[in-house]
């Protein structure tokens, strides 16, 4: 398959990846760092860079949203990709996660919400750690994977179940559910992928190379 041209593959790849997995200490890294990180991500991306940035602002706006009505009630992590939004985490009833989708869905631009959120406890920072190690060792795997690109497949863990999302072909979210489901850690791979045909993944692809 093409792969993204003039890029240092690897390394930019586990650069990502170790920044990815230190979620709670961004904070800490000068503004130029994420920015040129998130530019890195941008352009190896599928996604046109105007659906790239209107998912950063649904994340956000979601979170916001969710936050402002249940505060620390809840905890769902919101993911975006091509304004498609998944919803991940605990909730306390079953009430509430209809009106957690509910406000999801009222942002403006989305157009599915995928809600897998269960209700119960709120997982413990332990918990949410191990998730973190877990979502790094997948992507890590990712990188050596000859039947696809790292960065065309974004990885969420909640609970030992890994989500995967992004624009592919059948053949390669085959290849990436099979690197996911044997990673250590994990219990169980859910497909959120929007498929696209191979003639589709070529055109993009060619586009990426073009950035």
């Amino acid at each position: 398959m093409t792969r993204t041209a003039n890029l240092p593959r690897r390394k930019t790849l586990l650069a990502l990846v170790a920044l990815g997995s230190i979620p709670a200490l961004q904070g800490c890294f000068p503004a130029a760092v994420t920015v040129a990180g998130a530019g890195a991500v941008m352009i190896a991306d599928r996604r046109t860079s105007g659906a790239y940035v209107e998912d950063e602002g649904i994340e956000w706006r979601t979170r916001n949203r969710l936050r402002q009505r249940f505060g620390d009630s809840i905890n769902v992590a919101v993911t975006s990709y091509n304004r498609n939004v998944l919803l991940t985490g605990q909730v306390p009833s079953a009430q509430v996660a209809a009106e957690v989708e509910r406000e999801a869905r009222a942002i403006t631009n989305v157009n599915a919400v995928i809600s897998e959120v269960v209700v119960g406890g709120l997982s413990t920072l332990s918990s949410r750690a191990s998730d973190a190690v877990t979502t790094s060792q997948v992507k890590a795997r990712f990188i050596d994977d000859q039947n696809f690109s790292a960065h065309h497949v974004k990885v969420v863990t909640e609970a030992g179940t890994v989500f995967l999302m992004g624009l592919v072909t059948r053949s390669e979210a085959d290849a990436a559910t099979e690197v996911a489901r044997t990673t250590a850690g994990v219990r169980k791979v859910v497909r959120v992928f929007e498929y696209i045909s191979d003639e589709e993944a070529r055109r993009l692809d060619a586009r990426i190379g073009e950035r």
